[in-house]
């Protein structure tokens, strides 16, 4: 077993990462697979992408403590879900990790993200000029992740397709330190809401989750 990362929020929702040390086939072993989820495993590159998608299921039978069958399809914006349990639920994976989010207190969002150079070019596509001028110089790309990791998790939360990190989501100013909690703004049809969106690094990923 790969479980890497286990932490209980609250009484309600509770979040796991699980490093994929395993193959296909050992990933595989451990699940009960249906006619339909066969098919979409079938549908996926080989790689990562099925490692990835068969680790979530993992986690998901560990963290329901189940050995049964669990359905987890998604609903037409792509939003996984759990029709036999009464948890929300999200789901996340980069590199060597998965993720899952579980919430019996309302819907959830999380992401994982390792922390590269690369998302100081890609600033200005996702932050606002009055977001970007909040980022401090000394904590530049863990900062920018943050905040990535932080409108991502809003956005797999609200589970709507046609948000905009830039247009319809606003991070208020915060000091950025190795964990922490941010305000996520998300205005959509003409309300606004607002979000505490906890982050933290872990080695060398950046870990964002939020529940509504």
């Amino acid at each position: 077993m790969s479980l890497a990362y286990l932490k209980e929020l609250d009484a309600h929702s509770r979040i796991a990462l699980w490093k994929i040390e395993e193959s296909e086939d050992e990933l595989i072993s451990m699940l009960q697979l249906d006619d339909a989820e066969l098919a979409k495993l079938s549908s996926l590159a080989k790689g990562k992408r099925t490692l990835h998608w068969l680790a979530t299921r993992v986690l998901l039978r560990y963290l329901l403590q189940t050995p049964e069958f669990i359905s987890c399809p998604s609903d037409s914006n792509g939003k996984p879900y759990l029709p036999d349990f009464p948890y929300e639920i999200s789901l996340t994976h980069s590199y060597d990790y998965a993720g899952v989010m579980l919430s019996s207190a309302g819907v959830c969002g999380i992401d994982l993200e390792i922390v590269k150079e690369k998302v100081v070019r890609i600033k200005d596509k996702f932050l606002k000029p009055e977001e970007i001028g909040f980022i401090e110089e000394e904590q530049l790309v863990d900062q920018l992740y943050a905040c990535w990791c932080a409108k991502e998790a809003v956005y797999k939360l609200q589970g709507n397709k046609g948000v905009s990190f830039y247009q319809d989501m606003t991070i208020e100013p915060f000091r950025y330190t190795p964990q922490g909690v941010m305000v996520v703004n998300l205005t959509k049809d003409n309300e606004v809401r607002k979000f505490n969106v906890f982050y933290e690094r872990f080695n060398e990923y950046m870990l964002g989750y939020v529940v509504g």
